[in-house]
């Protein structure tokens, strides 16, 4: 899984009635794109994101 800064990260839930969670790929820390990747999330959160196979990286325009 590789991202770049600008890119919108999004973790599917993964048990009943959990929420998905958005954000914004802030920095990437990995080698060529990869991970990890420190995300600023929709409810102003920020953290440090391993991602797991939940999750999908959605492409920003400049990116795209």
């Amino acid at each position: 899984m590789n991202a770049m800064v600008g890119d919108r990260l999004l973790m599917h839930g993964n048990a009943v009635g959990e929420p998905d969670r958005r954000g914004e790929i802030i920095e990437v820390r990995g080698a060529d794109g990869g991970p990890p990747f420190v995300v600023r999330f929709e409810d102003g959160h920020t953290g440090l994101v391993f991602p797991g196979p939940d999750t999908v990286v959605i492409p920003s325009q400049r990116s795209a």
